[in-house]
């Protein structure tokens, strides 16, 4: 299909309804026992415990490679769908589709070309999961040559998009691609006007494999408004990058011409792990379900500062703590783990 520039395709806000949310569940002991020094028993126990939280809200699909089904029936239970798919790993949000809503076509994908955030790690099986996924629902999908993942982009549902230059523009994954190019992907696909570049991590600073995925920099809780990582520590390693796509972030206007409001959701620094490889410890990769958010939980204090701080940021959805300490020594959270699929909704 020739698409124009505006082409009527528009990737929904997170908020917007859902249908479903998609997982994969994790399977790959060597990955996560000898790369990441976690059980993989304790981390498939946080991923059943994200599944569970969201269920109560919304279906929940997991996707699980064949030599997995015994461990994921005797965690997920019979309210979370099994799907038997081969896969290599589990952050569903990079490797699965985008999803994106048309007023006359309804619902599709857009299945980015995915090459494990710069051939990172294996990938045979992960690179055609957001093909298989549309297929599985008997949608139709498009696909592009750039290399992207879900956690990489984030959409306030009205024309802004929010990126970082040390992932998209990065030679490990896109090399001699520029801005203009991936802004015409983006209006053509997605139905974005307005894309805002930050900086990311482009020193590779903090050893985040994504090298600077943009949701554990920041996430709208609505147009206009912004979650924003933060770090009491001035003079860690990580504040200088926090500090760079804060001024960004303050000097930058959406697709309808606004600056944004920006709220500090300050990161679960007493939680990490010093003899971790890396550790997710930002409250901002949180997830929006159908009438709740399910964010990081570490058992600290700051728990519940973020927990407040998300209850003013979305007042009247339910505030979901899930413990993900397994998870985080992976690099990710629960946000990485999780890809929404709209509801078709009629058109305004």
């Amino acid at each position: 299909m020739h698409l124009s520039l505006d082409s009527g395709w528009r990737m929904p806000a997170e908020w917007a309804r859902h249908a479903a949310t998609w997982m994969v569940w994790p399977h790959n002991q060597a990955l996560w026992e000898s790369g990441w020094h976690v059980r993989l028993a304790d981390v498939q126990q946080d991923y059943a415990r994200v599944a569970a939280a969201i269920a109560r809200f919304e279906p929940v699909k997991m996707v699980v490679d064949p030599s997995a089904l015994q461990s994921a029936r005797a965690l997920c239970g019979a309210n979370i769908e099994l799907i038997e798919m081969a896969v290599d790993d589990s952050w569903c949000r990079d490797s699965g589709p985008s999803f994106v809503c048309h007023p006359q076509h309804g619902l599709a994908g857009l299945s980015w070309r995915f090459n494990a955030w710069g051939s990172k790690s294996q990938h045979g099986q992960d690179r055609s999961l957001g093909r298989r996924i549309l297929d599985h629902l008997g949608l139709d999908g498009f696909s592009t040559a750039l290399c992207n993942e879900g956690g990489a982009i984030h959409v306030d549902g009205e024309g802004t998009l929010i990126t970082t230059e040390s992932v998209l523009l990065n030679p490990n994954r896109n090399p001699g691609v520029s801005k203009a190019e991936f802004e015409a992907c983006f209006a053509r696909y997605l139905g974005i006007r307005k894309t805002i570049w930050l900086p990311g991590d482009p020193q590779y600073i903090t050893g985040d494999m994504t090298d600077g995925h943009v949701d554990g920099v920041c996430a709208f809780a609505r147009p206009g408004m912004l979650l924003v990582d933060a770090t009491h520590d001035p003079h860690s390693v990580y504040a200088e990058v926090v500090r760079q796509n804060r001024r960004a972030l303050e000097l930058a206007t959406d697709a309808q011409g606004r600056h944004f409001e920006l709220l500090d959701l300050y990161e679960a620094s007493a939680a990490v792990d010093q003899d971790a490889e890396l550790f997710c410890a930002s409250y901002t990769n949180f997830y929006i379900a159908n009438g709740a958010i399910i964010m990081p939980a570490y058992g600290i204090a700051a728990d519940q500062e973020a927990a407040a701080q998300l209850a003013h940021a979305f007042p009247g959805r339910e505030i979901v703590p899930v413990r993900i300490d397994h998870i985080a020594h992976g690099g990710g959270g629960i946000h990485c783990i999780t890809q929404q699929q709209p509801e078709v909704q009629p058109w305004a």
